[in-house]
């Protein structure tokens, strides 16, 4: 009961703070003020408040929110052991021992090397000032590619 009267005082409080910031001329922060305030009349009216005032108050809840406390400790506490052993990673390489091995293993890492360019290429000559030199260039690059 006290906690329905609560959230009753409160919404009133701020519908009001609602009002005086719509009287400010500022509506669009007044609808949020009015749309927060709302909140704890709608959980009244549909029970949350009476159901959460019930469970606060319940021992049995209490050691359930235990339970599930200790519960997550342990899932924590056993993946972080876990990681830093590495027993996972043991376990998938035992497993991986019975896999056959793919075809081309190297295929999918990325190539850091040079990869199929040539070792060393053919220095470029100096360029000269004469303009037929330029076109000699050209033409031996679109020979090289055959064109």
């Amino acid at each position: 009961m006290i906690a329905e009267t609560v959230c009753s005082a409160v919404s009133a409080a701020g519908l009001g703070i609602a009002v005086v910031t719509a009287y400010r001329r500022r509506f669009l922060s007044a609808a949020r003020i009015a749309a927060y305030s709302l909140v704890p009349v709608g959980l009244v009216m549909t029970g949350v408040v009476g159901w959460l005032a019930d469970t606060a108050l319940s021992p049995t809840a209490w050691a359930g929110f235990g339970l599930l406390g200790a519960a997550w400790l342990l899932l924590a506490g056993t993946r972080a052991v876990e990681r830093r052993r590495g027993g996972a990673g043991a376990e998938r390489k035992a497993a991986k021992g019975d896999r056959r091995e793919a075809v081309a293993p190297a295929a999918s890492a990325p190539s850091l090397g040079q990869g199929s360019r040539p070792a060393s290429r053919p220095a470029a000559a100096p360029r000269a000032a004469d303009s037929a030199d330029d076109f000699s260039d050209i033409e031996a690059i679109l020979n090289k590619h055959g064109i």
